[in-house]
């Protein structure tokens, strides 16, 4: 969404037309969101304050994924946890009970609450057994006025004090993209994967089979574009230009 839909707190053009075109034409949507600090819910209230109508059920997380991959392999676990409540909210819900003593796992995602006290906690809690799972390996987002950190960059002091590599169940994981698959009840032969992120986005898109859409409203860019080993299907300026192409205004 960041990059794709929004910066910051501003619409990027051609969104609302693009979303009432998926809507006009009974598309059947979802919005893979790696940013973990938000609950679909939050998501949902964010676009209707930037005057997008989306229901709920149109996001997935890297939270949710986190979450699920957590309960699949250790029903009942423990972790410590940094993040906002899109990750705490979606751990509990999935059972996952917190811990900062001995915890089964620690837990990174975006978050505010990402300080040296707690950073120092969860290298020491991982120096001594607890496993390490990031939410997403996104190292920065867009954001007004520049970019922002993301989970990739957090985790990273974690995994070079103690040695010990991070598991990310966010984009470009394929678990993640089996569920975004399964929730949409579509085949990957039939789905279209749009981001603004060669390094998540096109690769992930790429790797489960389906056609790719890499928009340069965000990270990526044509220079960088011309980096990588592989290539999008179409690439465009925006997710507007999905609409002009589909009317053959492109």
């Amino acid at each position: 969404m960041d990059g794709v839909i929004y910066h910051g707190n501003r619409v990027l053009p051609g969104v609302a037309e693009f979303i009432q075109w998926l809507q006009d034409e009974e598309k059947e949507f979802l919005f893979l969101t790696n940013n973990s600090g938000y609950t679909p819910r939050e998501l949902q209230q964010k676009l209707a304050r930037l005057g997008l109508d989306v229901s709920e059920d149109h996001f997935y997380t890297s939270a949710l994924a986190t979450a699920a991959f957590l309960r699949e392999q250790a029903p009942g676990c423990s972790v410590f946890a940094i993040g906002e409540a899109g990750l705490l909210n979606a751990l509990y819900d999935a059972g996952i009970t917190m811990n900062d003593v001995n915890p089964d796992y620690v837990v990174v995602g975006e978050g505010r609450a990402y300080s040296l006290d707690t950073l120092t906690k969860a290298t020491n809690l991982v120096y001594n057994g607890a496993k390490l799972i990031g939410a997403n390996s996104d190292v920065s987002g867009p954001v007004e006025g520049g970019i922002a950190p993301s989970c990739g960059a957090l985790v990273a002091p974690i995994e070079l004090a103690t040695g010990k590599k991070a598991y990310f169940c966010g984009k470009p994981n394929p678990l993640m993209m089996r569920t975004g698959l399964r929730l949409l009840n579509c085949h990957s032969a039939d789905a279209v994967m749009v981001g603004d992120r060669m390094d998540t986005d096109v690769i992930s898109g790429l790797e489960s089979g389906m056609s790719t859409v890499l928009v340069l409203s965000g990270v990526s860019t044509q220079e960088t574009l011309n980096t990588y080993a592989y290539r999008p299907s179409v690439v465009l300026s925006g997710v507007g230009d999905i609409v002009k192409l589909a009317h053959g205004e492109l």
